[in-house]
């Protein structure tokens, strides 16, 4: 049984950079052909893709987030990290880490394992 686990602060100041690591347990993030991604759901919303980082560190990030967006992995914990720079209140939302094999990433019905979702709030 594969499980996530995101961690890291529940409260960003705006204009800072906002840090999120997901802990993989149950498999191998380097496990052929799974892709790993980052989604979020801002309050009243729908789900947005991030990106993900794939089983053979390629990563692909949304276009809309790529300039302040950045993904990498430590192989040894079994753990891939999100990085958001220069976080204003819009980026306030639940973040969840996902597994993925196939298809589109933005489709969320192609996820297996989710984790349970952490809480950022960006303070102005």
């Amino acid at each position: 049984q594969v499980q996530l686990r995101e961690s890291g602060p529940g409260l960003v100041n705006a204009s800072q950079t906002l840090s999120l690591t997901c802990t993989v347990s149950g498999g191998s993030i380097t496990t052929n052909y799974y892709y790993w991604s980052w989604i979020r759901q801002p309050p009243g919303k729908g789900l947005e893709w991030i990106g993900y980082i794939a089983y053979n560190g390629n990563i692909y990030l949304s276009p809309s987030l790529k300039s302040r967006t950045s993904i990498s992995r430590d192989t040894s914990k079994n753990q891939f990290t999100l990085q958001l720079s220069s976080v204003t209140p819009e980026d306030t939302a639940v973040y969840y880490c996902a597994r993925g094999s196939r298809g589109v990433p933005s489709n969320y019905d192609e996820y297996d394992y989710w984790g349970q979702g952490t809480q950022v709030t960006v303070s102005s």
